[in-house]
């Protein structure tokens, strides 16, 4: 079973440590470039900090517990990339840049209209584009992903957990619904949670292992959010 360790940072970006199986960090990025020194692989992470100011958590998931835990097979690129929430916004951008460095890219989102149209925009950059319709708050949906992603890219090497939702309301919490709340909560932490056990457990068992990455946008300046 995988050992986390948590490092919190807002100033500096900071290595992960050596030890654990998987650790984790997080860091703030701001709208200027940093070459990142966080998981050696993935630099071009860093490029759509251009973007938008938002915090991230990154995680490193090492093979140990699977019979490939003695095998050596490095990362390297062209990766392959699955992003939740990557129809729009964030996720889009990220999967733009990833695909413009050659890396395969898998996308997905709770409408299968988005995916499609994202897919249809997305296909003028390098690299293949594949998109599927899923519920990260549900298990059985992200489990579908995860089959998915081994049917098309065989291995995940970066995993980014983008999907998150406001309920589309923009009220205080005073004034928030029950229903608003509940998407709110099921979504942003629910739904990660579920993904990183399936990320999780998918990297475990690739010779190659992988990496985990879990944005905040909304809150990574203070704001109010849920």
């Amino acid at each position: 079973m995988a050992e986390m360790s948590v490092t919190n940072t807002t100033a500096s970006l900071q290595s992960f440590p050596k030890s654990p199986l998987c650790s984790l960090s997080t860091t703030k990025f701001n709208s200027s470039y940093h070459p990142s020194p966080i998981v050696s692989p993935i630099p071009r992470f860093c490029l759509i900090s251009k973007y938008n100011s938002f915090r991230f958590s990154a995680a490193v998931v090492k093979a140990a517990s699977s019979p490939h835990a003695n095998t050596k097979d490095p990362m390297l690129p062209p990766y392959n990339v699955l992003i939740t929430g990557g129809s729009k916004g964030i996720g889009y951008a990220l999967a733009k840049e990833f695909l413009k460095a050659g890396d395969n890219v898998l996308i997905c989102s709770r409408s299968d209209e988005r995916v499609v149209s994202a897919l249809d925009r997305l296909r003028v950059e390098t690299g293949k584009q594949h998109g599927t319709k899923c519920d990260v708050r549900e298990g059985d949906d992200v489990k579908n992903l995860v089959a998915f992603a081994k049917e098309k890219l065989k291995y995940i090497d970066i995993w980014i957990n983008n999907a998150g939702s406001n309920a589309y309301s923009f009220k205080p919490l005073a004034e928030a619904s029950d229903e608003d709340l509940i998407q709110v909560v099921t979504t942003n932490t629910l739904g990660l949670m579920i993904c990183c056990r399936e990320a999780i457990n998918l990297m475990q068992n690739q010779p190659r292992g992988g990496h985990i990455f879990n944005i905040d946008g909304a809150g990574s300046d203070g704001r109010p959010t849920p």
